[in-house]
């Protein structure tokens, strides 16, 4: 039977809260390989699109290790107020946080993430050499395009970019954060709000918005080759425009590998989508393989 053990690191300040999970084949004293598993954004890692993956790499073997990212769950930081590079440093003081543990081989630790946690995914993995690869599912490399898709009309992209300049003047006039409803920063459709957790959050900082306005994984994605990259992403997202993932694959260095999928929509990891699973079991035994 797998085991649970509570967890906490530190980073930027913050106690941040975490769980890692050892699988059953694990022997006594024996390093595993792990697989960071991020959540999106303003979610926590009690999601749907956290605790699925999970599963799925225990049943595979690994060890894996979520956690709320600062101002999420039960984490310490502000409240709704997520900036992209901090969450990145939050990722890689998991991972030398990882590193101190006798259950974990530190040198086999992949990063895998969701929506922001995937281009979050992808930025750690970029910056941090000791990671030994990236998975992302319906990711994102260029935080302008991005938001150009998800505010697709001149209408819908007027109020957006109105929205961010506000918020600049409010920090400025004030020397406090304008807060904005989640919908206004990333659209999501009614059928898909199911999948937010309890908990997510409904209000983030005009700071958040401007933060992924700015974030480029794109601009460091080579970083990662030689470790390897998995791309993953719906053919008809309704969230992230697919082209998202077809930017970093042009950007990366090898090896690196694409998938889309149509059967599935942006919370593909949620899912249990066996296809999509064999993709992952496959990649992970070529590149990073867990003895059972």
């Amino acid at each position: 039977m797998s085991t649970d053990l509570e967890q906490s690191f530190m980073s930027q300040g913050w106690k941040i809260a975490a769980r890692l999970r050892i699988p059953a084949q694990a022997a006594p004293g024996q390093g595993r390989p792990t697989v960071i598993v991020l959540h999106g954004f303003g979610s926590n890692m009690t999601a749907g699109n956290v605790t699925g993956p999970c599963d799925e790499f225990d049943r595979m073997g690994y060890a894996t290790f979520r956690f709320d990212m600062p101002g999420c769950g039960v984490s310490e930081g502000p409240r709704g107020n997520l900036i992209c590079l901090e969450q990145v440093q939050c990722t890689v003081d998991a991972f030398r946080h990882l590193r101190t543990l006798p259950q974990v081989k530190g040198d086999a630790v992949v990063v895998a993430g969701s929506s922001f946690g995937g281009a979050v995914a992808v930025y750690a993995a970029a910056v941090e050499s000791g990671l030994a690869g990236a998975i992302s599912s319906g990711g994102w490399g260029h935080g302008e395009r991005k938001f150009r898709g998800q505010h697709a009309t001149p209408e819908a992209w007027q109020r957006f970019t109105a929205m961010l300049a506000e918020g600049r003047a409010c920090r400025e006039r004030t020397g406090r954060s304008m807060m904005v409803p989640r919908g206004e920063i990333v659209p999501i459709p009614l059928g898909l709000k199911r999948q937010l957790v309890t908990g997510s959050l409904d209000e983030f900082t005009a700071e958040t918005a401007q933060s992924m306005f700015d974030f480029r994984a794109e601009e460091v994605v080579h970083q990662i080759s030689p470790r390897p990259l998995l791309l993953l992403h719906s053919s008809v997202d309704s969230v992230t425009p697919t082209e998202q993932s077809l930017g970093l694959f042009a950007k990366a260095g090898m090896p690196k590998d694409l998938h889309l999928f149509g059967d599935t929509n942006h919370f593909m990891f949620a899912e249990g989508n066996q296809r999509v699973w064999r993709v992952v079991g496959d990649w992970l035994a070529r590149y990073v393989p867990c003895e059972n």
